[in-house]
């Protein structure tokens, strides 16, 4: 039988909010239309001065930002530091300072170019922070498989305590990717809503709105949390991770790919269909992804009597890397507080799509296995089963 793995604590920085309850709250208010940024944001509260916020890239703020509060929320994590990974994925890592730089040594010559360049760009600058914050001494690993990454980053961590490798780990993922060239980037290959809304499943979506944030997990071998006197969250019962081979940005036809993901997880996590409660949707608003996905959740579950699904990005929009971990915050929350939060946005229904159970309203439920989605760029699919504390 695999070790049972729990979450022990939950740290968001978001658009909607920052902090858990906050981007709880903003989950289940209308959002406004245009770009999904953190607004007024201070690193200040997690560094000693400003000269050290400075030397973090926006990304790796947000990482140390959620992370204190899931180490918060946690309580006292007494396990030898050897013994405790940090998984933190992102897609792009601090694209914003490369930018800055690049355009700096373009203007002003080599010299100029800061010596904190390159630990300020990498992505795995992310998960090096936070295990220098908290001297955990366990693997430390960023998991770059773009909209995936938070997703395959809880998976990882999951199977890391599984096998033994470690008692506990930080997982999630961050992401801060608004730069000039960036936004050029996506808008020129037509990825983002030309209207700035956020419509997942809706017949009228023309592209994803893009977004910036973080969240982190705590997970522990469940038997050790208890043992230490810990409130366990949720339970963290099932991960997959799969290709499509197929594009480097369409989906498989038919989310080939995703309905291998979602099976795969399920019978990872001992569930079978029948058992899924709750889906939260990769559902980014964009017109090839929505409609694979929503193909593979037909053909997983049926058009009557399926889970309830729901995309949490009509709110939050897509935050790429950060994306995966910010919906399993979202899951674990809807858990906490017995609500499906609603996918904003879905006003129209698409008529194309297969007559599953979306939810446009919140919605009440007595919480049970929920599966998360994330499919990236590159055809990666990652699928995390969560489920509620017996």
């Amino acid at each position: 039988m695999a070790t049972a793995v729990a979450v022990t604590g939950l740290g968001v920085v978001a658009p909607c909010g920052v902090g858990a309850t906050a981007f709880w709250e903003g989950l289940l208010r209308q959002p406004e239309h245009g770009d999904r940024k953190v607004p007024d944001w201070d690193p200040s509260p997690w560094f000693k001065n400003p000269k050290e916020a400075r030397r973090a890239d926006r990304f790796t703020q947000f990482a140390l930002a959620a992370a204190a509060e899931a180490v918060e929320d946690a309580g006292e994590l007494n396990h030898d530091p050897s013994r405790i990974g940090v998984f933190i994925g992102t897609g792009i890592g601090g694209i914003s300072t490369n930018e800055t730089q690049i355009v700096t040594r373009h203007e002003k010559g080599d010299r100029r170019v800061s010596p904190f360049l390159i630990p300020m760009m990498m992505p795995n600058a992310a998960g090096a922070a936070v295990s220098m914050r908290y001297g955990m001494q366990g693997p430390c690993e960023t998991i770059v498989t773009a909209c995936a990454a938070g997703t395959h980053s809880i998976g990882a961590a999951l199977h890391a305590i599984r096998a033994g490798r470690v008692d506990a780990a930080l997982a999630g993922g961050s992401e801060a990717p608004f730069c000039p060239t960036s936004v050029a980037g996506f808008s020129n290959m037509t990825a983002l809503s030309g209207t700035g809304e956020s419509r997942p499943f809706d017949q009228r979506r023309n592209g994803f709105v893009m977004s910036e944030g973080a969240a982190v997990l705590v997970l522990e071998n469940a038997d050790k949390a208890r043992e230490r006197g810990a409130t366990v969250l949720a339970l963290l019962s099932g991960s997959a991770s799969t290709a499509d081979a197929h594009h480097i940005t369409a989906p498989a036809p038919g989310g080939s790919g995703a309905i291998r993901c979602m099976e795969m997880a399920m019978a990872d996590a001992g569930v079978s269909p029948s058992d899924i409660a709750q889906v939260n949707a990769h559902g980014t608003s964009t017109p090839l992804n929505d409609a694979a996905e929503a193909h593979a959740l037909g053909k997983i579950f049926g058009t009557t009597g399926g889970p309830a699904i729901t995309s949490t990005k009509g709110v939050t929009g897509h935050a790429l890397g950060a994306a995966g971990a910010l919906e399993a915050a979202a899951v674990i929350q809807s858990m906490r507080n017995g609500i499906i939060p609603p996918t904003f946005g879905l006003e129209q229904r698409d008529p194309e799509l297969p007559e599953i159970d979306l939810v446009t309203e919140a919605r009440p439920w007595t919480p049970g296995p929920t599966l998360s989605n994330s499919f990236g760029f590159g055809g990666h699919n990652g699928t995390i089963v969560l489920t509620p504390q017996p």
